[in-house]
């Protein structure tokens, strides 16, 4: 796919239909290996030529995975495109996994799972999910664990790859100045005589787990806690209303409700934010906050009582124009990022088969209704379904 932008700057990006949640029992952390171990050798191209290929003109390239999605991306000056799409087709169908590679990105891999659990604000998001899909390939972590990551072999990576690297669900999508004819002509060139792989994927949809408050001690300073919920799939009719009321109570910056209300007004946490990730089948919403310990009661009861409101009280004609306001204004200017646009809606593509325009979205946030944003707080923010995750101090 190609948006037309008159700029000398190209951003691309090849997305897959593959992540974390179709590895099988065992496995945990295999996509994102595979992930990694694409930058390695290829048939033609050794680890060197390969981070060269792009860097030696001055290019960006890096790749990340999430729970649904595999991601390479690039950045480069308009005139590269096709030394890119070259370097795209190489590095993800014919790399070969080579074991002293596989071994050192192991021990790269390890060291990141180390640094990520030095990190409290992060480690304790893992673990809220690992709770609200308990048992799920959901709530694995990315990246996997020590045990799983060092079991790891050329015989998963291969297996994982034939049965999740479908042909037909994969996107190439290119942000830059060039013209339809100019893109299909190099896709076809580097892409059109891949072999097709149909292989179907078996995704389950998990079941809600796990309600009620987790504690866990460990040695830290802060305590730190995550509230939060199973939510809407993209494709559910109340997805654009969540994403309203999660701006609205604490994505949307510093005059979200949630930031004037605990920050602002008791200042008692300095990061205080909501977060709604809707994945095919199911979507996680939390609340995440870290403050002293004798302060982390009074922070909790005033998120709940910010969400009791929500499930109370109607929001106001004036509210809800103000918060479409800000919510659509936001949406426009994240429109910059152009690297994250194109990768937007790349995988727009692969989820609902056509991408929006900005207006459609627009009119779709337009159109949710206080009743219908009563309807789902009452949903999704209930007392007898939120799960509470607490990381407390060591005494």
């Amino acid at each position: 796919m190609l948006k037309h932008t008159p700029s000398p700057i190209t951003h691309c990006c090849f997305v897959v239909n593959a992540g974390s949640r179709d590895e099988s029992d065992g496995k945990d952390g295999l996509a994102h290996f595979i992930e990694h171990l694409l930058f390695k050798e290829t048939e033609r191209r050794s680890t060197n030529q390969i981070l060269n290929r792009l860097e030696m003109v001055g290019a960006d390239l890096n790749a990340y995975t999430t729970k649904e999605y595999t991601c390479i991306h690039a950045s480069l000056l308009k005139q590269h495109l096709e030394r890119t799409i070259d370097l795209f087709e190489d590095i993800i169908f014919h790399s070969t996994f080579p074991e002293d590679e596989m071994e050192k990105e192991r021990g790269v891999i390890l060291d990141e799972i180390a640094s990520y659990l030095d990190q409290p604000e992060e480690a304790i998001q893992d673990d809220f999910e690992g709770l609200l899909f308990d048992g799920h390939p959901i709530g694995k972590n990315i990246l996997g664990t020590n045990e799983t990551v060092a079991q790891l072999n050329t015989t998963d990576i291969k297996q994982f790859i034939a049965a999740n690297y479908n042909t037909s669900q994969m996107i190439f999508a290119v942000f830059g100045d060039y013209s339809l004819k100019q893109i299909t002509r190099l896709a076809d060139k580097y892409f059109g005589n891949i072999p097709e792989n149909s292989s179907v994927k078996n995704r389950i949809t998990p079941i809600h787990n796990n309600p009620g408050k987790h504690l866990i001690t460990k040695p830290i300073s802060q305590t730190h806690c995550v509230i939060g919920n199973q939510a809407y799939s993209s494709q559910h009719p109340n997805k654009n209303g969540l994403l309203l009321l999660n701006n609205l109570l604490g994505a949307g910056g510093m005059s979200s409700r949630l930031n004037l209300e605990i920050r602002e007004k008791h200042g008692i946490a300095y990061t205080i934010e909501s977060s709604y990730v809707p994945l095919t089948d199911t979507g996680m919403f939390s609340i995440y906050f870290g403050t002293d310990a004798e302060k982390a009661d009074k922070a909790a009861r005033l998120v709940h009582k910010e969400l009791k409101k929500l499930r109370d009280n109607k929001l106001g004609t004036l509210q809800l124009q103000q918060a479409k306001q800000k919510f659509i204004g936001q949406i426009a200017l994240a429109e910059e990022n152009r690297m994250s646009l194109i990768i937007s809606m790349a995988k727009s593509l692969l989820d609902f088969g056509y991408v929006d325009t900005l207006e459609q979205l627009f009119a779709k946030i337009n159109d949710v209704t206080a009743e219908q944003l009563l309807e789902i707080s009452n949903e999704v923010f209930d007392d007898k379904k939120i799960i509470t995750l607490l990381f407390e101090p060591k005494e």
